[in-house]
């Protein structure tokens, strides 16, 4: 018996041994598997940075001005991205519903599809609710870049009758304040504008000007509808 365990020891330790050269006897596969993890590496950092990338966009930043106008062909819609977030915008302070549908509301044509979740026209829509829902007064518009003072002043009155449009649909039978009803008829004479009436070369200072009364009127009239008179105290 004790010879049977001797000889049954030194076969086991002859299989550990033979397991051991049989691992050791594969070096090629270990690198074959190294060599697969660093040419996958190159593909992960590529994910991780994209996921910071995408970490990094808040979600009160508005999309382009050109991410919005390709989404807006694509679901047929012939309104300029200044029109449409004008109409939104218009929508959301006068008390409307944040609804992914809101092209169909906005627009007044139900039989419009709603943009695609995480499009363009879908994050409109939920970085244009938090900036106006933001404390820190957080709101812009949606409007031709600076620099081309005759392009943005357009796109500003016509932002303006837009939210015209989108604020008549939403606000039904609420009282604004009076401060409210001026912001709204000035917001009413922009619309009325002409892009005729601006000089290109004199007029960028005061349309800045007049895009930061803009983004303040419609906050004001945000917090008269949607709001509450607590948020509006906060305006002045």
């Amino acid at each position: 018996m004790p010879g049977q365990q001797h000889a049954g020891q030194q076969q086991h330790q002859q299989c550990e041994q033979q397991g051991h050269v049989v691992r050791r006897r594969h070096p090629a596969s270990v690198g074959k598997r190294a060599g697969a993890q660093q040419a996958s590496r190159p593909a992960r950092l590529l994910h991780c940075a994209s996921r910071i990338e995408s970490a990094c966009v808040s979600e009160t930043d508005l999309p382009g001005w050109d991410d919005v106008a390709a989404a807006a062909d694509q679901l047929g819609l012939a309104s300029t991205p200044a029109e449409l977030h004008g109409g939104l915008c218009g929508w959301l302070a006068g008390g409307g519903g944040d609804s992914r549908s809101w092209p169909a509301l906005v627009l007044a044509d139900p039989l419009l599809p709603a943009p695609a979740n995480g499009d363009a026209l879908d994050r409109l829509r939920t970085a244009s609710a938090a900036q106006l829902a933001d404390t820190d007064f957080g709101f812009e518009l949606l409007l031709p870049d600076e620099g081309q003072v005759i392009e943005r002043a357009g796109g500003m009155f016509a932002w303006c009758r837009a939210f015209l449009g989108g604020f008549g649909l939403s606000v039904g039978e609420k009282k604004l304040s009076d401060e409210g009803e001026e912001a709204l008829g000035d917001i009413a004479n922009l619309a009325a504008a002409r892009v005729d009436d601006v000089d290109p070369e004199g007029d960028e200072e005061s349309l800045t000007e007049i895009e930061e009364y803009v983004r303040m009127a419609v906050l004001l009239l945000h917090a008269d509808c949607a709001m509450g008179p607590r948020h509006r105290q906060r305006l002045h």
